[in-house]
C-alpha cells in the first residue's frame, strides 16, 4: 500500500500540488502537517509512522517534505528500512525498493557522512590555527588573579560575608568559593 505525506510551511502555502501529485501517484491515504521542517514534532508524519506496515511504502512529494536535514532524512529512511518500510520520492524519482533507489540513498547518506567530517576537520583546524596565535577558545574565567587577591583580602574580614563578598564581585558564591579553593584559600 502506499502511504503519501504532503507537507507545507505555512498556512499561507496550499498543499494543493503536493496532494495531486500524490493521488496521481497512487496514494490510497495522504497525511499532512502544516508545519515548519525545522520542528521536531509533526502530527502528521508521526500518525502516518504509527500507520505504515512492513511492505507498505511512504511517498513524499519531494524529499525535503519529510526531513528536516539530510541526516534526519537518513534517519528517518533507516528506519523505515529496518521496519520493512519503502520510501519513494516523486520529484526526485528515488524509490527504496529498487536498487538503484537504495544506492541513491546510500549515496546521499555517504555524502552527509563526508560533510561532517569536513565540518569537524575544519573546525579542529580553525581551533588548532587559533591556538597556534595564543588564543584560547571557551568562555572566560569569572575570576583573574587580581580579583581572587581581592577576594582574598575581603574575606579575611570577619565583617563581610561570603554573599557580600560574591555580590561586590559580581559573582556567584558557589565561583568564589570554587577560586578560593582552588587558589589555595
Amino acid at each position: 500500500m502506499q502511504i503519501g505525506y504532503a507537507r507545507v510551511s505555512t498556512e499561507d502555502q496550499k498543499l494543493d500540488l503536493q496532494l495531486d501529485a500524490l493521488k496521481k501517484a497512487g496514494c490510497e491515504t495522504i497525511y499532512k502537517d502544516i508545519a515548519s521542517g525545522a520542528q521536531t514534532d509533526r502530527s502528521g508524519l508521526n500518525t502516518a509512522t504509527k500507520y505504515l506496515r512492513p511492505g507498505d511504502t511512504l511517498v513524499v512529494w519531494k524529499l525535503d517534505r519529510l526531513g528536516r536535514s539530510l541526516k534526519h532524512l537518513i534517519e528517518v529512511v533507516n528506519d523505515f528500512t529496518k521496519k520493512g518500510i519503502y520510501f519513494k520520492s516523486l520529484q526526485e524519482n528515488i524509490d527504496s525498493s529498487s536498487s538503484g533507489g537504495k544506492l541513491t540513498f546510500h549515496l546521499f547518506g555517504a555524502l552527509a557522512e563526508f560533510e561532517r567530517d569536513i565540518i569537524r576537520e575544519r573546525t579542529m583546524a580553525g581551533l588548532q590555527a587559533a591556538r597556534a596565535r595564543g588564543r584560547v577558545g571557551g568562555r572566560p574565567k569569572a575570576m583573574d588573579d587580581r580579583k581572587i587577591a581581592l577576594a582574598r583580602q575581603l574575606m579575611s574580614n570577619p565583617a563581610n560575608s561570603a554573599s557580600e563578598v560574591s555580590k561586590t564581585l559580581g559573582v556567584s558564591r558557589a565561583t568564589l568559593y570554587r577560586n578560593l579553593k582552588s587558589n589555595g584559600r
